[in-house]
């Protein structure tokens, strides 16, 4: 176990997110956390990246939303997707849209960490600030299209490793 992956998870560990480690064999290390309780979140290091950490959070919209962004005129897609980018840009976090024919399937929210610039304070609100950016694109989209039949959540999975 490497010195990031050692102060990594004791610190995830010390604020109660930790919830496993995965194997992966694209990583050094890769971690399944909940942040807040029953969302997930992940932060893994790269093989070949040894000084740095990758804060993961991926989502998928929900098969009742995609209909209603699929009935949209073409132009109003368009638009919706604009402000999607937007939405997501005002957070300063990478980010990748899956969305044929400007229809959100899913979005993947990213950001790094250097080792040069790893303490747990940075580790928590880059956390904290890839779960806000998620956050403002679900509820972008329940502002669009309603929050779901009988409030159902816009997330289907969160977990990019399904």
């Amino acid at each position: 176990m490497s010195k990031i992956e050692n102060k990594v998870q004791k610190w995830l560990s010390d604020e109660g997110l930790f919830r496993q480690k995965v194997p992966d064999d694209n990583t050094n290390f890769h971690f399944i956390i909940n942040y807040p309780e029953e969302h997930v979140l992940e932060i893994m290091q790269p093989k070949g990246k040894e000084d740095m950490i990758l804060i993961v959070c991926a989502t998928t919209v929900s098969p009742e939303h995609q209909t209603m962004i699929r009935e949209l005129d073409s132009k109003k897609r368009e638009k919706f997707m604009w402000d999607f980018r937007f939405t997501l840009n005002n957070h300063f976090v990478d980010f990748q849209l899956h969305h044929p024919d400007n229809i959100l399937q899913n979005f993947l929210i990213t950001d790094e960490i250097f080792e040069d610039g790893l303490n747990k304070d940075r580790l928590i609100s880059t956390v904290k600030k890839i779960f806000r950016a998620k956050l403002q694109g679900i509820w972008k989209i329940q502002r669009e299209f309603g929050p779901g039949e009988e409030g159902q959540e816009t997330i289907q999975q969160d977990n990019m490793y399904v």
